[in-house]
């Protein structure tokens, strides 16, 4: 329990239930968003900017974009020099801009209960959903695309997938980033080209999902071996047995299970008594699972009932 910005919150990430649903799909009406902030973390840092794009059957139709007027720090001022010249947003422009009730009232208007598509677009909203409830009284419940996670999954051989690296593989100018309607153009133009590669790599975007789920399944638990040798065990994963269920979005499945091996964690491919800890991948594109639960998930939760000793953690809490 900590007191945040919006008052007492215990791991506001694990409290918004009425979050939409991270898709793999191709629609071709969307809303594409981008918002600028203060900082990583909701809790403590704020909305400067907000920008989003409506497309529908592929054209733009209109257009929303409005700085946001934050908190004034101790100093008098609403941004530090760093979030100055990382956005070009200046103190200036911030202080004739509406407040955060109004803008993200219009944007609640504007977006209506389209699909949303961003690039990290979690990122956008968490920001939006907790802003959302705290100014409006409501839940952000659209669901959402992300094009990083596209990335990842197109292109797994990449180390990195941030915006900057998708401008760079498909020749976009950068010049322009980190102004939220710009961040929405790029946004944009990278799911054009994400949805072009799809289409010259397979027949259709259903043999891409099928291919992606097939990858995702490949690794096993006999084929990761630790990369180090010396562990800290201390560490929660010391020693513990991990095991996974559905598609992880921050990272694949080969590389969370390394992760585990490198630090002194046990990696399972089924749930077992000896499970200590099932991390739960996002199985929103999986049709066959029609309450939400995968079997290793049920499995685990009447173990536990059982008092052994396993814990079911999200991708965000792992």
């Amino acid at each position: 329990i900590q007191s945040t910005k919006f008052g007492t919150a215990k791991r506001r990430n694990d409290m918004r239930e009425k979050k939409g649903k991270s898709l793999i799909e191709a629609p071709d009406s969307f809303v594409i968003i981008d918002i600028e902030t203060t900082g990583l973390m909701p809790d403590w840092d704020d909305i400067i900017e907000v920008g989003a794009i409506r497309y529908e059957h592929g054209i733009e139709v209109r257009r929303f974009s409005s700085l946001v007027k934050p908190p004034v720090c101790e100093d008098g001022s609403y941004i530090d020099d760093y979030i100055i010249e990382l956005t070009g947003i200046t103190n200036e422009m911030l202080s004739t801009a509406p407040n955060i009730e109004n803008v993200l009232s219009d944007l609640d208007s504007f977006i209506g209960n389209s699909i949303l598509i961003g690039h990290n677009v979690n990122f956008d909203i968490n920001f939006l959903y907790d802003n959302f409830e705290e100014y409006l009284g409501k839940s952000l419940s659209n669901d959402f695309i992300d094009t990083m996670r596209l990335s990842r999954n197109l292109h797994p051989e990449e180390k990195h997938h941030r915006l900057s690296d998708l401008c760079q593989r498909y020749e976009l100018s950068y010049s322009s980033a980190h102004r939220s309607i710009n961040d929405c153009e790029l946004t944009y133009s990278c799911y054009k080209h994400l949805l072009s590669e799809i289409d010259d790599k397979f027949s259709d975007f259903n043999s891409f999902i099928k291919s992606r789920r097939r990858r995702s399944y490949e690794v096993k638990a006999k084929d990761i071996q630790s990369n180090c040798t010396n562990f800290d065990i201390t560490h929660p994963l010391f020693g513990k047995v991990c095991v996974f269920t559905g598609v992880l979005e921050k990272m694949t499945r080969k590389d969370a299970m390394q992760l585990v091996a490198n630090l002194g964690g046990i990696n399972g491919d089924n749930v077992t008594k000896k499970t200590n800890f099932l991390i739960l991948g996002n199985n929103d594109y999986c049709k066959t699972i029609k309450d939400g639960k995968s079997n290793k998930q049920k499995k685990a939760e009447k173990l536990k009932l059982a008092g052994c000793d396993i814990e079911v953690l999200p991708e965000s809490v792992f």
